[in-house]
């Protein structure tokens, strides 16, 4: 479990990426999809991975250090927010395309989708990328606790079927109210680095 999390630094290309070997992964997923409440949940702290009113804040790949250096958390920008110009959209994909298929300390990606909603257009783009770079990817449906019981395995057969998912990924549905499954994660990532 990660006993120890420390933001070290942000970067917006190549010049600012750490030069080492410890293991990366990456975290990706749409705006306002709970994807630094599940980093805070994971790493234990509550404002480590700043969570913003408006969605689409986070410009920059942001290198988290974990159980003092056993690898790292690269959260990517949040993508699919309608109110970013297409001069940002750009550069955002230039710089998540770069770090996702040139970064030798990348180990696999944690990419965020909510359970509630069948994926968007950006989140099928991503997922595609990261199987056609043959990049492992740890799938985490979030906001679980705003489910009903019945609409659970439903929602994950539509997200599945939508995004074309490869059984060889896990899939973990998650809750970071009330903590469900947020362990389980851990145990993917160990997967994901000792692999």
């Amino acid at each position: 479990m990660i006993k120890q999390a420390v933001f070290i630094k942000s970067a917006a290309d190549r010049s600012g990426w750490i030069e080492d070997d410890i293991p990366e992964i990456c975290f990706v997923g749409r705006s306002n999809v709970g994807k630094s409440s599940f980093i805070n949940s994971i790493a234990n702290q509550n404002k480590i991975a700043k969570v913003a009113n408006t969605p689409g804040k986070t410009r920059l790949l942001n290198f988290f250090d974990i159980n003092k250096g056993y690898f790292r958390i690269v959260d990517a920008p949040g993508y699919g927010y309608a109110k970013i110009n297409i001069k940002m959209k750009i550069k955002f994909g230039e710089m998540m395309e770069d770090y996702l298929m040139n970064r030798d300390n990348l180990k696999g990606v944690c990419m965020l989708v909510d359970l509630r909603h069948k994926p968007t257009g950006d989140d099928k783009a991503m997922y595609d990328f990261l199987k056609q770079c043959e990049i492992p990817v740890l799938m985490i449906g979030t906001k679980l606790d705003k489910l009903k019981r019945n609409e659970i395995s439903k929602n994950e057969k539509l997200i599945k079927e939508t995004l074309n998912f490869y059984e060889q990924d896990a899939f973990l549905k998650v809750s970071n109210l009330n903590k469900t499954n947020i362990q389980d994660a851990w145990v993917e990532f160990v997967k994901i680095i000792e692999n």
